[in-house]
């Protein structure tokens, strides 16, 4: 069993909806976590979009990096440029991944816009886990 860490800088959205995906996507091949260089929460509209696409992220926590050194990851996906840089010596043997998304926190506007934000992240994200899977397990 791979395990697969996805990093960003909050562990409040983009990395959350990732873990979800990816949760989904290698049931059986892997074990999936997440975290942040810091814990903002999980987002209520990362939670809300990820139900539209039939994915309950409700019972997930935001966690710190450092919650997880005992473990030994296969994969490191960084999913913004700022955990990428921000991240402290990980000691693993982890193959790294990176992808600088879109931060949908940051959109600005309606209601309805910040969550079009929202959905365009997660079409990035569910495409990009799609062809990690595809590739790597």
């Amino acid at each position: 069993m791979k395990n697969i860490l996805v990093l960003c800088t909050g562990n409040s959205c983009r990395s959350q909806i990732a873990h979800g995906y990816l949760a989904e996507m290698t049931k059986g091949k892997a074990n999936v976590y997440s975290a942040g260089v810091e814990t903002h929460g999980v987002n209520p509209r990362a939670i809300a979009i990820m139900k539209e696409d039939g994915i309950d992220i409700s019972n997930h926590t935001s966690n710190n990096i450092t919650e997880y050194f005992d473990v030994d990851f296969d994969y490191v996906i960084t999913v913004c440029d700022n955990a990428k840089e921000r991240c402290p010596y990980f000691p693993t043997k982890a193959q790294k991944f990176h992808y600088n998304f879109p931060d949908p926190a940051k959109a600005i506007g309606t209601e309805d816009e910040i969550m079009k934000e929202f959905r365009s992240v997660r079409e990035m994200v569910k495409e990009y886990s799609a062809d990690f899977v595809k590739h790597n397990l």
